[in-house]
């Protein structure tokens, strides 16, 4: 497994979608490209510019610097997750541990970043140690160029980057826009929640020359899904720069684990593409994938990333390893198809994605359902008379839950608008129909089945930017 994946950096190549199709990729530019190449310069002339000078780790026996040709075939009885990390823990340790400018990005790393990059159908990509780092990295790099081109005079609202981002957006965007606002180079704008007539009035009214979309492309407490075909239009319509975080659909949608791009046919739409290595890929991390040359602008510009001790060796075998059976292994996305069928025969709930969420309401019945110590956001909520109830006593339901082998968690505001609290469900390919008739029974015992509601979900997000 090492030796293939180590291999990789040549073999990949030859390998990265259509070759033709890479060429000409690098050959036409973007007008975004050509907005980023000019500032570039300017990164060089101040001595700012970060160039990655990856180190070549050898494998166990070989001499420094060797590098071994393995072909891909030996995945065909491809080891677990699990080994491949393992076997990687065994020869290098953790690795070298530092920054990825300094000593941390090693070949192991930029093979990753390859087969990642062959998977969104882009250029480059770079990792992060978590999806919250890569997007708070993308929004302060986007924030920052308008400041690098203007130096020290300040810019008018025109020549300000408008980002239109999707009430419901995850929290690592919010805060990275805030990050980016406070840099002075960008205009905000929030457009009510899949609501494609809200977002084309918004980029209609815009006087701004540079405008930016960002959205989830599965919302995580909702699990409903971005309009990616009516947002395609709509870029093509406006011209805008779109950035999907597309951490909940990697792996699990897409013909090869591409994505919620790949499902709806619109990988060349989407300009950046964001996600995680934490989730379906059940290992750690995050990614950018991207053109070079934004990939150069976000390792210059992006501190979430120059800050951060990368990701070890080991963690990067299991991700590698994860990508290689996301896209071998099909029929779990299949199955997790069959899962989501079964789960709404049973239930009646709308389930529009592998993410279901039974609507509780109240936060005290959320919290009376999860039975777990109280942490911090939870507890502005309660006095000290509910917080010993609660984690002295057991709840009868979350035992019975465990009891019958099923883990799942309440999540109450902030992360949901207030008196939305919920029970989120994840359906996987492991699951089996039984598994599904069993979970429906025991939520169906105490929660009145109920789909998601959006009421004012707009205004608990805008308040947060």
């Amino acid at each position: 497994m090492i030796r293939a994946f180590l291999s990789h950096l040549s073999y990949t190549e030859k390998r990265i979608g259509n070759q033709k199709e890479m060429e000409s990729m690098g050959k036409m530019k973007s007008s975004w490209d050509l907005y980023v190449e000019e500032a570039l310069p300017k990164l060089e002339s101040r001595r700012t510019f970060a160039p990655l000078r990856p180190m070549n780790v050898s494998t166990a026996g070989q001499e420094e610097g060797a590098q071994t040709n393995f072909d891909e075939d030996e995945y065909e009885t491809h080891p677990t997750i699990a080994k491949a990390m393992a076997k990687a823990a065994m020869e290098q340790g953790t690795g070298p541990r530092g920054s990825p400018l300094i000593c941390g990005y090693t070949n192991y790393h930029m093979a990753l970043e390859s087969v990642l990059a062959n998977l969104k159908k882009k250029e480059a990509c770079l990792v992060f140690t978590s999806g919250f780092a890569a997007n708070m990295a993308l929004m302060a790099a986007i924030g920052s160029i308008v400041p690098v081109l203007t130096g020290s005079s300040r810019p008018t609202k025109e020549e300000k980057v408008a980002i239109f981002s999707d009430a419901l957006n995850h929290a690592s965007i919010v805060d990275g826009l805030r990050l980016a606002e406070h840099q002075g180079g960008v205009e905000l704008f929030v457009y009510k929640h899949c609501d494609m007539s809200h977002l084309d009035a918004r980029l209609t009214r815009c006087k701004n020359k540079k405008k930016v979309v960002v959205t989830d492309s599965l919302f995580s407490m909702d699990g409903d899904m971005a309009p990616m075909v009516e947002l395609a239009q709509l870029r093509k319509k406006h011209g805008f720069f779109w950035v999907v975080d597309d951490a909940h659909g990697t792996f699990v949608w897409g013909k090869n684990g591409g994505g919620l791009a790949e499902e709806f046919n619109c990988e060349y739409d989407v300009d950046i593409c964001v996600g995680t290595l934490s989730k379906a890929a059940s290992s750690l991390g995050g990614f950018i994938a991207c053109s070079k040359i934004w990939k150069q602008w976000i390792q210059s510009k992006g501190r979430s990333f120059i800050y951060s001790t990368i990701a070890p060796i080991p963690l990067v075998a299991a991700s590698y390893a994860s990508v290689v059976v996301a896209r071998k292994e099909s029929w779990r996305r299949r199955e997790i198809r069959n899962r989501m069928k079964e789960f709404h025969a049973l239930t009646g709930i709308p389930v529009k994605s592998q993410i279901v969420s039974v609507i509780i309401g109240d936060i005290m019945e959320a919290i009376k359902v999860n039975q777990f110590v109280l942490i911090p956001p939870f507890s502005h909520s309660l006095n000290i008379t509910h917080i010993l109830c609660l984690t002295v006593s057991i709840c009868h339901w979350l035992r019975e839950f465990v009891q019958s082998g099923f883990y799942c968690v309440a999540v109450g505001p902030p992360a949901v608008p207030p008196n939305t609290a919920r029970i989120r469900l994840t359906l996987t390919a492991v699951q089996t129909t039984e598994d599904i008739k069993r979970i429906a029974a025991l939520v169906s015992k105490y929660v009145k089945f109920k789909a998601p509601s959006y009421i004012d979900s707009s205004r608990h997000i805008s308040a947060r930017l």
